[in-house]
């Protein structure tokens, strides 16, 4: 009997002294939503611009094109899917309606649309063929309803908003699920507007009551994100280069926005302490122009810009959407898929192996028991290494028993805590007994990537040097970019 009192005495002993699991570090600022962080992990995806500027070789049209220009001669959805997929993006965010109103699917409410076209006798739905090619390979669909309409009649007066509101709701039920909406800022000015032909303009601010429309479609599609100047999820880089700032925070002030109204020169940057998780949408076109024209054949940006957008965009706390603008024909043209196919292969070659697995990870900060250095480099974003509460300065460290060389260097925060880390810096052993500052960098935000000169170490440190509390980091990431050309210096910025 006394022999199993003492068992049990040690066993409780055992249990007692056994470390508990840490708590969490508390969340500080504005958090993204479970929709945005599903958003923010696509990370790169397409946009179409096809539409009847395509076929009159414009950019903006006036809206009085007639419906019998539209006219694609081998319109194919799953040829356009297939080519995102293999390219490695995540899904398509398709123009249904441009400024020259011209509608896409079979609209209830307006004549000027694919209905009176001779494509399909009148009996075609672009938006409808798209969603069934998404749904087929596995991509995701967003949609763009300009707000502007430079064909009807009545933009400009209220009648206008409820016609706005009833095409949005068409594209939100009709077609299934829908992970983006997208509104531009281009908003008033001259246009065709049912025969008027003058210039009009709307208070951009008051005009739409954005606010009630927005708050619609999240009632129709309560999955959906919408992309505006300022949000109210996602919002725009501030420029049609791919660029986000080299600091660029998740957070913003979105109240001071609206479509075509705002503070823009904090757009590339956001706000360290804006009251809202606004995460930035970088989009660029992959020509010169977002709507086909057959001059821009052989100006399809080169592989080295390429990648400056990517490491610009995703590479900086960004999402990556990329326009392809779809041809007379309706089909992605072979210029366009060779160089997004040349992408896919270059980073693929730079990302297939993580240098981190060949080493071992630590910290003098700890948090303790769930936040170990290890659950930094375990490819999982679910799990963070975290230092204590009160720390904003730490440093992590990485050890290889052989030399490791690398150029690229990849971080990721544990976002739905917030984000936090405000600079960091890179040091290596370079086999001189002492570490070198190789690299730096401010925000990290969900992925911060590095290009850097070629370093090979046994040992990395990487610095946190400042921090809004403290840090966290889900993942870290070491390659080795053999393949990639020389950045051009006239896109750098």
């Amino acid at each position: 009997m006394r022999n199993y009192l003492l068992i049990a005495a040690i066993g409780l002993l055992f249990f007692a002294c056994k470390e508990q699991p840490a708590a969490p570090p508390e969340p500080i600022g504005a958090l993204p939503t479970a929709q945005q962080m599903e958003w923010q992990e696509m990370q790169y995806y397409a946009f179409v611009h096809f539409n009847m500027n395509t076929f009159t070789d414009m950019e903006w049209g006036m809206g009085d094109e007639p419906p019998s220009s539209f006219n694609p001669s081998a319109l194919d959805t799953r040829q356009w899917a297939r080519i995102v997929k293999e390219a490695g993006m995540k899904g398509i965010i398709l123009t249904a309606k441009h400024h020259d109103g011209f509608a896409l699917w079979p609209s209830e409410f307006t004549e000027h649309s694919v209905k009176n076209s001779p494509w399909k006798n009148g009996q075609g739905d672009v938006v409808a063929e798209l969603a069934a090619a998404c749904k087929e390979y596995g991509l995701k669909m967003g949609l763009y309803l300009s707000p502007w309409d430079r064909n009807h009649a009545e933009y400009g007066k209220p009648e206008y908003i409820t016609y706005y509101r009833n095409q949005m709701q068409e594209l939100l039920t009709n077609y299934g699920e829908v992970f983006e909406f997208w509104v531009d800022g281009a908003n008033g000015g001259d246009g065709y507007y049912g025969g008027a032909n003058e210039t009009r303009n709307v208070d951009r601010e008051t005009y739409y009551d954005w606010d009630s429309t927005f708050a619609l479609a999240k009632s129709l599609q309560p999955n959906i994100v919408i992309f505006s100047d300022g949000g109210p999820d996602v919002r725009w880089v501030g420029n049609e280069n791919g660029f986000a700032g080299e600091t660029n925070w998740s957070t913003l002030n979105k109240g001071e926005f609206a479509p075509g109204i705002g503070p823009y020169e904090f757009l590339p940057v956001g706000q360290e302490d804006g009251t809202d998780w606004v995460p930035a949408e970088c989009d660029v076109s992959i020509r010169p122009g977002w709507y086909y024209h057959a001059s821009q054949d052989t100006s399809v940006k080169s592989l080295s810009h390429l990648l400056d957008i990517y490491y610009k965009s995703v590479g900086r706390n960004g999402n990556l959407l990329l326009n392809l603008p779809v041809d007379r024909r309706g089909l992605v043209h072979e210029a366009d898929s060779a160089a997004l196919m040349e992408l896919k292969a270059t980073l693929d070659a730079t990302f297939s192996v993580n240098l981190v697995k060949q080493g071992s990870a630590s910290a003098k900060d700890l948090r303790g028991k769930g936040f170990e250095p290890s659950l930094a480099v375990d490819d999982s974003n679910d799990t963070y290494w975290a230092t204590e509460d009160g720390v904003t300065e730490a440093t992590f460290l990485l050890t290889f028993d052989n030399p490791v060389t690398f150029n690229r260097l990849m971080l990721q925060e544990y976002v739905p805590l917030g984000q936090r880390i405000k600079a960091f810096e890179i040091y290596a052993d370079l086999g001189e007994k002492e570490y070198k500052k190789v690299g730096a960098g401010t925000t990290v935000g969900y992925k911060r990537i590095l290009r850097m000169d070629e370093v090979t170490t046994t040992s990395i440190q990487i610095k946190i040097m400042d921090s809004k509390a403290a840090p966290t980091l889900s993942n870290i990431g070491l390659f080795m970019a053999k393949t990639e050309p020389p950045v051009e210096k006239k896109t750098a910025k």
